[in-house]
């Protein structure tokens, strides 16, 4: 539904009103001759008048953990509301964080949810766990909670973690918000919040689209989650669609892979576009592909491929292949961190491990805009990123 038609209609209905009562006796109307008009103002009024109407679009801006490790925003939960910082995920579905009940290292160096302050809790009482592909986890009970994300709120199954892994204490985000699609979630027939806020038409459109920072293309500044929209300004040309081969993960045909314009072997492949890993990971092949012309590139037992961090300065890219057209990760970006202080040689933003199913994390995702769209025949925008 369109507002200005919303907006147009309800003043013709002004126009024209009578009163039929039981003398059929009309009421005349007259203009207002000092009304001015104000689209935002009517469509305000509308949306108080009418709030089963509203359709929202909500920001949720992020916060860059150096050197792009991770991003983490502010999740309001509860009644009154309780801010939880969570890393937003598209490589799983749940919502977890620490209750007040967690009393472990880890947990007590984060935010944790007190279930008890909260009027709109309900307990659910099935035990939830999970486990991530860096061998870090959590557990604990599920419940239910209104949960708020750029001012889109719904009820929401939450995991409330009584136990964490020490590998969340040295993050400062106080768990995650999955972004995948429910048949992944740890609990079978829990709904994602995605799913909740389509279901609830909370959002203009069933989509939620991303702006990864940089902290070597803008100093980390600025990114964001905007669910229910697409921000025009944040990219280039126009989005290219990629469909979703297969629920769970994002998962998307990877159709070829280049270095420097020159096509290498690997490809093509399956890939997950995820925003929870930090990296890119492709398959043994690939990675020795894209390495090989690297000089000083290695691939050493404890770091994997290592590369000089004075690739820094390299104006060539690495492509990918989706939906036919290739998009772009410089090569500067696979000089991703340094192993020492002071040291000359780099953690490479590229890895191997992952045969048949690469993730290209977010080394991809913050040179290039994503819109992940949820509707009937799920699919993946991409487009180059504008800062």
């Amino acid at each position: 539904m369109k507002f200005t038609a919303s907006v147009l209609s309800l003043a013709v209905a002004v126009l024209a009103v009578t009163e039929a009562g039981s003398h059929g006796g009309q009421v005349q109307l007259s203009r207002n001759p000092n009304f001015k008009h104000n689209t935002k103002a009517q469509i305000a009024k509308i949306n108080r008048r009418y709030p089963q109407l509203k359709v929202m679009s909500g920001k949720v801006p992020l916060t860059d953990v150096k050197p792009d490790l991770e991003y983490y925003g502010t999740v309001q939960v509860g009644t009154p509301a309780q801010e939880v910082r969570l890393d937003f995920d598209t490589g799983s579905s749940d919502i977890w964080f620490p209750s007040t009940s967690c009393t472990t290292s880890a947990c007590k160096k984060h935010h944790r949810f007190n279930s008890s302050k909260s009027s709109s809790f309900k307990k659910d009482g099935r035990k939830w766990s999970i486990e991530y592909g860096d061998d870090s986890s959590a557990s604990g009970i599920l419940g239910s909670d209104f949960v708020s994300v750029g001012g889109i709120k719904v009820r929401q199954t939450i995991g409330l973690a009584t136990k964490e892994s020490s590998e969340f204490g040295s993050s400062p985000n106080d768990g995650l918000f999955g972004l995948a699609f429910s048949n992944i979630e740890s609990v079978s027939g829990v709904k994602t919040f995605m799913d909740n806020a389509i279901a609830g038409k909370k959002l203009k459109e069933p989509i939620v689209s991303v702006f990864l920072p940089s902290e070597r293309r803008n100093g980390g500044k600025g990114g964001y989650y905007l669910f229910g929209a697409i921000d025009h300004t944040h990219y280039t040309g126009s989005l290219t669609y990629v469909p979703v081969t297969r629920k769970g993960y994002w998962q998307v045909d990877v159709e070829g892979l280049k270095v420097d314009g020159k096509t290498v072997s690997g490809a093509p492949s399956q890939g997950i576009i995820d925003t929870g890993t930090t990296l890119l990971i492709l398959s043994d092949s690939a990675a020795k592909a894209v390495h090989k012309g690297i000089k000083g590139a290695e691939n050493d037992d404890m770091y994997g491929w290592t590369v000089p961090c004075s690739l820094k300065k390299s104006t060539k890219n690495i492509s990918f292949k989706l939906g036919s057209k290739y998009f772009n990760v410089p090569m500067a970006d696979l000089a991703y961190e340094a192993i020492d202080s002071g040291s000359k040689t780099c953690v490479s933003g590229v890895q191997g491990g992952q045969d048949g199913l690469w993730i290209l994390g977010d080394v991809f995702i913050k040179n290039n805009y994503i819109v992940f769209d949820k509707s009937s025949s799920p699919r993946i925008g991409i487009a180059p990123l504008k800062y």
